[in-house]
């Protein structure tokens, strides 16, 4: 492993009766390893991939990774969250399905009907591009600002249903941050196939959260703008809410950045429960980061550019706390122990029986 190791204990912090507990998936950026932890911090699996991670994994319920990986010769691999090939791989370490897009980014995700919904980039035609608002002035790639495509695949990589985000967009209401490029439109961080079918989403460029119907391709809710600050990760809870990593980066009206998370209803846009730290800024995560909802309703954070992973209660009570130990090096972000999210699977998690004989 091309990696170091800091000399302290990875885990920080449990409460073992008070966490969900169960095994945490994450992937250290700059690594090629991706590792399945149990409540105490131990290593007890890894997969290897071909690739050096930038991206994530999810456990799948039939127990096989499924990761989006980043290939260095895509057309646009020097843009922020480029990936291109989605690799599906058995406990054993084997490749058992492979879907290779080079215009894929970010984020994907799997149906339950086994279909796979991935973001990938195209081009904005000319006469829209010009009416786009926002972004610093000439900053678009060779003259070509790109623009969000969602894709749904079956598992043979036919394509079966496709949103061109230019099509839906409104270059009056959809503007770029003022300090971002007009290289991206938009940039979704975050895609969800949600129970009624429709799609939910988190465009990072316009710092705005979408659910998309997917019959018609309308945006039917957006929530945002002013309220956020290059946001990642945006989830459906079991009630109906949005749950929102709030990045806090270029966030209007702040001078010193800080993250947070904020729990949002669809029907009266009220951001009804948020959590912080105290001070602000000792959770920040400007670049990555994501959050989960626990089944006994605790929070899983991942505060992607320090290495942290942790659980809260929903009164913002630390339960959980563990630290990547594994560093590596980078030509933007020099030497750390970064990543881009992490998971918890509880103990009766369906892609995890009969992968180990004890728990806890």
């Amino acid at each position: 492993m091309n990696a170091t190791q800091r000399d302290q204990k990875p885990l920080t912090f449990y409460d073992m009766t008070k966490a969900y507990n169960g095994y945490t998936l994450y992937a250290p950026a700059g690594g090629d390893d991706v590792w399945l932890i149990d409540m105490k911090g131990r290593f007890i699996h890894n997969w290897k991939l071909p690739y050096l991670t930038t991206g994530h994994g999810v456990l799948l319920p039939n127990g096989n990774l499924l990761f989006v990986a980043k290939v260095t010769w895509g057309p646009l691999a020097e843009f922020d969250g480029a990936r291109g090939e989605l690799l599906e791989i058995a406990w054993d370490g084997k490749v058992v399905w492979k879907y290779e897009d080079l215009y894929m980014h970010d984020d994907f995700h799997r149906m339950r009907n086994g279909h796979t919904i991935v973001a990938r980039w195209v081009p904005t035609p000319t006469g829209i591009a010009t009416k786009v608002k926002g972004g610093l002035v000439g900053t678009e790639r060779e003259g070509t600002m790109w623009s969000d495509c969602f894709r749904e695949i079956n598992p043979r990589g036919k394509v079966l249903w496709e949103w061109l985000g230019y099509e839906h967009l409104d270059p009056e209401v959809d503007i770029i941050c003022p300090l971002c490029p007009r290289s991206e439109w938009t940039q979704a961080n975050s895609v969800v196939a949600l129970p009624d079918g429709n799609i939910l989403a988190s465009f990072v460029r316009t710092n705005t959260v979408v659910i998309i119907d997917k019959v018609t391709g309308n945006i039917k809710w957006r929530w945002g703008s002013e309220d956020v600050g290059h946001q990642h990760n945006a989830s459906i809870t079991d009630s109906g809410n949005v749950l929102i990593f709030d990045s806090g980066t270029h966030s209007r009206g702040i001078e010193v950045g800080y993250s947070r998370l904020l729990e949002v209803n669809t029907t009266t846009d009220e951001a009804f429960w948020e959590f912080s730290q105290d001070p602000p800024a000792s959770f920040y995560a400007p670049c990555m980061g994501n959050c989960q909802r626990l089944a006994n309703g605790n929070t899983l954070i991942c505060e992607g550019d320090t290495g942290r992973i942790f659980e809260i209660t929903s009164r913002g009570n630390i339960v959980w706390e563990f630290i990547n130990p594994f560093y590596h090096s980078s030509a933007v972000y020099g030497r750390n122990n970064m990543l881009f999210r992490a998971y918890r699977y509880g103990y009766d998690y369906m892609g995890l029986r009969g992968k180990f004989s004890l728990v806890g």
